[in-house]
């Protein structure tokens, strides 16, 4: 190859035009010249010139930026914009607006041709208009296509999702006779329908053929009493201002029952007797007989609307469920004894747990016998009850019982033992201030409890005594940073002497080697630390420090591809530690301790738990690369996220 073609020089770019520069000097220099007031020889300063293809911008909302440069004098409005304009730096508008593209400002302008603005990914293509002539519009040259053309547009964005159905703000609200009516149309009998279910104060006009699906509408049809003539509203009008008379305790109640009796139609055999002008004609008859049956349903769960879905879906072969209404329907399924749909809101229910839902889908599948799914929540709770329902505002809807298990399971996640402590302070908070309606910060929660009576902890007096459990389950023995105790020493949630315990035991174990003599039970006492792993590791590390004792928690890929979850100890100067904790923390300069661990791995997929642990294992840590690592975890494939938790404790030595 040649040197010109080995080397590449790129083109100067060409000079922006003068008409570029010159609008956004005016617009800068303008409330500097303003302010100046009049110069020596008494000028008055040139604006940036008007012309028609030239719009100069006047000041409008939040771009209220002065562009004229003459003197203001005692303009004192003028005076305090352009001040403001000369120490505000450019806020996002004004440099849309500067730097804007225009047929003035455009480089390279041809003003033989009609300008176009150029296309990128913010601004959406656009064609031009097409110019036909006139015989190309005439009948005998116009030709059909067989097919579409397939052109695709360069530059065209591709949707990111599918387009969500457009709802007017002033549509009217469907209410649950309209739902009924929607799912229901497709399978109206010509003679109408045979069976009246009385609930929730509404009338539901059912056809007895579908029915069989719902076991508890079956056995009330079949004990009915003998169909017999029912009354109806002439039109939809009619039934809504009959309702509206009913509800009114302006009208009395003669004048309701004239209306009720004028709005309905009874028997169609005496429609033939009456004038065709009578107020309660009809021009079709409805049904000739029907069967009443009732339902007490007493359950806030079950609303008109979910009935109304419930209802409907005895209709379908195919089950329809809105995602934000299944634990309602599951409640009107199960009143109705319709099994089939009761298996769908269970499934569906499995497959979208989430912090905004788990509290509600626990509930109804509690009382409603859903096993299955109340065992999913249970397993979602005990892995993102720290890290998701800590910081959301559904934490105040989590029922203390189950709560109160959730915290006593061993397979609990938690970053460590102080997160337990600050997520039980909140959830309390939230329970003594139900009116809050947003997460409060921490400094929030902080002064709210610093500020109740100091006689005696919360959890002493007599409102506060049912949350003493609670607090129970939390580990105080791995809370050692002394800025958390201060915060809970703050909060005076805990007894006095129950902090100064816990300072006692820390006192002990560091003048002990570390020993927790007093500590038993592995499963109460051991000290928790843990990580989420959301993408592929190569590797993650965190520190445990204990006692004096520093250990390494580590997750590493290895080069087989399989994944290794391990614990190390580091010696006091590892590069690992970080500055602070190489200054201030103490170390322990025991050649081995013996220490109890666990190391646990968990995934969650639609409610089932994937569980990898070690058990509890009893090894001697020392400071050589020998024995400073503990049994590996391997796991040859992640389903992200993982949920790491390593359990320590130190037992007498």
């Amino acid at each position: 190859m040649t040197e010109s073609a080995q080397s590449y020089f790129p083109s100067i770019p060409p000079n922006a035009p003068k008409a570029t520069i010159s609008y956004c000097r005016s617009v800068q220099e303008a409330p500097i010249s303003a302010l100046m007031g009049v110069v020596v020889d008494a000028r008055i300063p040139e604006r940036h010139p008007v012309t028609p293809r030239c719009r100069v911008r006047k000041m409008v909302g939040s771009t209220n930026r002065w562009r004229l440069p003459e003197s203001l004098g005692s303009d004192l409005l003028g005076s305090s914009q352009a001040i403001k304009a000369v120490h505000m730096s450019y806020n996002n508008s004004l440099v849309n607006i500067i730097t804007a593209e225009s047929p003035v400002l455009n480089m390279n302008l041809d003003i033989s041709r009609p300008y176009m603005f150029r296309q990128t990914d913010d601004r959406p293509i656009t064609e031009p208009d097409r110019k036909y002539s006139q015989q190309r519009l005439s009948v005998d040259s116009f030709t059909v296509p067989a097919t579409a053309p397939s052109v695709k547009l360069r530059n065209t964005p591709s949707p990111l999702a599918p387009i969500r159905k457009f709802v007017p703000t002033n549509a009217r609200p469907a209410t649950p006779k309209d739902i009924f009516l929607y799912h229901s149309k497709k399978s109206h009998s010509l003679l109408g329908p045979d069976v009246v279910l009385k609930c929730l104060n509404m009338d539901w006009e059912l056809h007895r053929p579908f029915l069989q699906k719902a076991d508890v509408l079956a056995t009330l049809v079949k004990d009915a009493e003998d169909p017999k003539f029912h009354k109806y509203y002439r039109t939809p009008a009619s039934e809504t201002l009959d309702t509206y008379i009913k509800k009114n305790q302006f009208y009395s109640n003669d004048y309701k029952e004239i209306s009720n009796r004028l709005s309905m139609v009874e028997d169609p055999q005496e429609e033939e007797v009456k004038g065709v002008d009578h107020p309660a004609h009809v021009s079709e008859k409805r049904v000739n007989s029907v069967s009443i049956i009732k339902l007490d349903c007493h359950d806030p769960l079950l609303t008109k609307t979910a009935m109304a879905v419930a209802l409907g879906n005895l209709y379908h072969d195919e089950l329809e469920v809105e995602l934000e209404e299944v634990a309602n329907v599951l409640a009107a399924a199960s009143v109705l004894g319709f099994k089939a749909l009761q298996n769908t809101c269970g499934k569906m229910m499995l497959e979208n747990i989430s912090h905004r839902t788990v509290c509600k889908y626990y509930l109804a599948a509690s009382k409603y016998q859903q096993e299955q799914v109340v065992l999913a929540c249970e397993r979602w709770l005990e892995l993102n009850l720290i890290p998701q329902m800590s910081c959301q505002i559904q934490l105040r809807d989590v029922p203390m019982d189950l709560l109160q298990k959730i915290l006593k399971s061993n397979r609990l996640f938690t970053f460590n033992e102080y997160s337990i402590y600050r997520l039980l302070s909140y959830w309390l908070f939230l329970q003594l201030n139900p009116h809050i309606q947003l997460m409060p910060s921490h400094s929030t929660v902080l002064s709210y409890y610093n500020s109740l009576p100091k006689n005696c902890a919360l959890v002493e007096k007599d409102e506060g005594q049912i949350y003493a459990p609670l607090f129970s389950a939390v580990r105080l023995t791995g809370i050692t940073d002394t800025n958390h105790i201060q915060d809970m020493q703050m909060m005076n949630i805990l007894p006095q002497s129950q902090l100064i315990d816990l300072l006692s035991q820390h006192y002990h174990a560091l003048q002990g080697g570390g020993d927790m003599g007093s500590l038993r039970n592995f499963n109460a006492y051991s000290v928790r630390q843990g990580f989420i792993v959301d993408d592929e590791p190569h590797y993650h590390s965190e520190v445990l420090s204990l006692h004096g004792f520093h250990f390494e928690l580590k997750a590493v890929r290895s080069s087989a591809g399989h994944v290794a979850f391990y614990m190390q100890r580091l010696k006091p100067g590892d590069p690992i530690l970080s500055f602070r904790q190489c200054e201030r923390h103490t170390f322990s300069m025991r050649p081995d301790r013996e220490v109890r661990y666990c190391i646990t791995v968990q995934q969650c997929n639609k409610g089932d738990n994937a569980v990898l642990t070690t058990g509890i294992v009893s090894q001697k840590f020392g400071l050589g690369d020998k024995t400073s690592r503990s049994e590996c975890l391997k796991m040859e494939k992640l389903d992200c996220p993982v949920y790491v938790t390593f359990a320590v404790m130190f037992p007498s030595s």
